[in-house]
């Protein structure tokens, strides 16, 4: 496997690996905390996008500006632009309490139907990026055993 499909599958399996975090916070109440964890999920997919048509870096969090850059490559991207917009929400005020009005605070402010909506729109992300790197790409190809 060449390195640019190497870096993207593993961007990929923590992208899936942080949408299994994001259910279990959801599930133990913590909701700040998964929609914080499904804007990770969305960031990380879209970054294994971008790697595997050999960037060697990608900087930003914005999941909507990951995905523009990533309708260069496969313009089906543009269907998951809405809920690359709602997860960018999630990336300052779901972890620091200025980034809420006084006298918020992230833990006592998100609710389970946020959270159930951030967990369904990482999904959506993860769901387009694993078709594209399965249909576009090679990386998540297992190797072949001799």
């Amino acid at each position: 496997m060449n390195v640019p499909l190497g870096e993207a599958k593993r961007w990929f399996r923590q992208a899936q690996e942080d949408l299994a975090v994001v259910r279990s916070l959801k599930s133990a109440g913590h909701y700040a905390a998964a929609c914080f964890q499904a804007q990770q999920a969305g960031e990380k997919a879209m970054k294994a996008v971008l790697f595997s048509q050999g960037r060697r870096v990608v900087l930003g969090h914005s999941i909507r500006e990951l995905v523009r850059l990533g309708e260069r490559y496969h313009p089906a991207f543009a269907d998951i632009i809405a809920v690359a917009g709602l997860l960018d929400q999630f990336y300052i005020p779901t972890r620091y309490p200025n980034g809420l009005p006084f006298p918020a605070i992230p833990s006592e402010t998100y609710t389970l139907s946020q959270a159930e909506g951030a967990l369904q729109s990482a999904e959506e992300v993860l769901a387009a990026v694993e078709t594209f790197l399965h249909t576009k790409t090679e990386a998540l190809r297992e190797p072949q055993t001799p």
